[in-house]
C-alpha cells in the first residue's frame, strides 16, 4: 500500500467532504456482537463540533471528487480547478476499520461526487458499507449519502447495512436549483426519500410480526439546504423544511451557510464573503421550535413575516409580535402555552407542570428550575406576581432583554477554521 498516495487522497476528499453538514449520527439501535467491532448503539457515538457547529467526528469523506455535474455551488464541480482523487472500495474499508481501532473516530459518513452515473456510485458506496458489515464485522455507526437517480434495488440493500441515509436538496426552491444547477432537479431527490421511507415503513411493520426482519436504515433520513447562495427568504426555506418533514418523515433537514468557493461566478457570493452563520443558526432554531416546540411554520415565518430577526431568537420574536396572548400564568396554562414563554425550554416546561400538581408556583422557585428569568418574567405570572408586561411596548422589551443579553455570534471569526490543520 502507497501510504503517501493514501494520505494525499485523504487530504482532498476529506477537505472536499466538509462542506455537508449533514452527518448527524443519533437514533441508530444497531448493537455491538460477541465477535464484532464497534457500536451504534443510540448514545454510543460521540460527536465534536467546530464553533460554527460542523460534526467532525466521523471519518467523513467523499469516495471520490469527480462529478459528472457542473453545480456552480459545488467545491467538486467538474469545470473546477481542483486536484481529483478517488478511493477504492477497499481503501475506504481499511480507513475506517484502522481509524477506528486507534480511537480516531467514531463511525463513517461517506459521501461522493457522482461518476459514470448514479448506479456505478452507489453500487461503490454500497459495497463499502457492505464489507464493513459481512467481512469486517463491523457494527459501528454508517452513514450513507444516496446518490440522486440510482436504482431501488441498490437503494434497498443499502439500507439494510446503512444506519442513517441521506440526500441532498441542495436549494430551498426548484427555481434556486435551476440557478445553480440546471441539470439537477428537487424530483431527483423525492423520489429516493420517498421510497427509503416506505422501505423503512415495510421493514418496521415486518418487525412487529417476525423479529429476525433485519433493522433498515433504524436513524432515519435526513437532507441539507445550502443558504445564501440562492435569494430565497427564511419562510421559503423553512415552509420547504416544514413539508418535506411531513412527506418523507425526516430526522432533520440541516441548513448549510454558503461558503463562497468559486471567483468566476457572478450568480453566488464572492470568495471571501463571510458565511451567514447567524441566519443559519437562526434557521436551527425555528427548526426546533417546530419539531420539539410544537410551533406551526406559519406562526413564525408568514408573508407578513418573511424574514427572521437577526438581533433576537424566532421565539423571543413571536413573543414580541403577540403580546395579546402574554402573561402566561404558568399555575393555569397548559404545557403547550408555557413552552411559548421566551427563555423556558423543554425540560423546564416539564419540570413547571410537574411541579405545580403539589402547590402554586412562586417566583423564586421559578429561578431555580434553570430558565432564563431574565427574559422569562416578560411573558408569564407566578403565585407572587405584580409585574406586569402591559404597562412595556414591544420594543422596549426587546430593548431591556437585548441590554442584559451577550451574543456568542460577535465573537466569532470572519472565516471558516481549517479543520485539517
Amino acid at each position: 500500500m502507497n501510504f503517501d498516495r493514501i494520505n494525499e487522497k485523504l487530504s482532498i476528499l476529506a477537505d472536499a467532504a466538509k462542506y455537508d453538514v449533514s452527518c448527524s449520527s443519533s437514533g441508530s439501535d444497531r448493537k455491538n456482537t460477541k465477535n464484532g467491532i464497534g457500536n451504534g448503539h443510540i448514545s454510543g457515538i460521540c460527536h465534536s463540533f467546530t464553533e460554527d457547529g460542523r460534526c467532525v467526528s466521523l471519518l467523513k469523506i467523499l469516495l471520490t471528487n469527480h462529478c459528472i455535474f457542473d453545480c456552480s455551488f459545488c467545491v467538486s464541480r467538474k469545470s473546477n480547478d481542483v486536484k481529483r482523487a478517488a478511493f477504492t472500495v477497499q481503501e475506504v474499508v481499511d480507513l475506517t476499520i484502522n481509524f477506528y481501532r486507534r480511537n480516531y473516530i467514531e463511525g463513517l459518513f461517506l459521501s461522493s461526487g457522482i461518476f459514470k452515473n448514479a448506479d456505478f456510485t452507489m453500487e461503490r458506496l454500497l459495497l463499502i458499507a457492505k464489507k464493513l458489515r459481512l467481512e469486517e464485522n463491523y457494527n459501528g455507526y454508517i452513514h450513507l449519502k444516496t446518490i440522486p437517480g440510482a436504482s431501488p434495488e441498490l437503494l434497498k440493500e443499502a439500507g439494510l447495512y446503512a444506519d442513517r441515509m441521506s440526500i441532498n436538496l441542495e436549494m430551498p426552491t426548484e427555481e434556486g436549483l435551476k440557478l445553480v444547477a440546471p441539470d439537477k432537479s428537487h424530483e431527483d431527490v423525492k423520489k429516493p426519500l420517498n421510497f427509503i421511507n416506505q422501505q423503512m415503513t415495510v421493514f418496521k411493520s415486518e418487525r412487529k410480526l417476525i423479529k429476525s426482519t433485519p433493522i433498515f436504515v433504524p436513524a432515519g433520513q435526513s437532507t441539507q439546504m445550502v443558504i445564501g447562495a440562492t435569494p430565497e427568504n427564511d419562510m421559503q426555506i423553512m415552509h420547504t423544511a416544514n413539508q418535506y418533514y411531513k412527506d418523507y418523515n425526516l430526522k432533520r433537514v440541516y441548513y448549510s451557510g454558503y461558503i463562497p468557493i468559486n471567483h468566476d461566478d457572478k450568480l453566488l457570493p464572492s470568495i471571501g464573503t463571510q458565511p451567514p452563520l447567524l441566519r443559519e443558526n437562526r434557521l436551527y432554531q425555528t427548526d426546533w421550535l417546530m419539531r420539539f416546540y410544537k410551533f406551526d411554520v406559519n406562526e413564525i415565518l408568514n408573508h407578513q413575516n418573511p424574514h427572521l430577526d437577526t438581533d433576537i431568537d424566532p421565539k423571543l420574536s413571536y413573543a414580541l409580535r403577540n403580546l395579546h396572548l402574554y402573561p402566561i400564568d404558568i399555575n393555569m396554562a397548559d404545557y403547550r402555552m408555557i413552552l411559548r414563554i421566551p427563555g423556558i425550554g423543554v425540560q423546564s416546561a416539564k419540570k413547571i407542570v410537574a411541579a405545580r400538581k403539589f402547590e402554586k408556583i412562586y417566583s423564586y422557585q421559578i429561578k431555580r428550575l434553570g430558565i432564563a428569568y431574565n427574559r422569562a418574567k416578560f411573558f408569564m405570572t407566578c403565585a407572587d406576581d405584580t409585574y406586569s408586561q402591559k404597562d412595556y411596548l414591544p420594543t422596549q422589551i426587546k430593548s431591556l432583554i437585548l441590554n442584559t443579553s451577550k451574543s456568542k455570534y460577535l465573537k466569532n471569526q470572519p472565516n471558516q477554521l481549517n479543520l485539517f490543520d
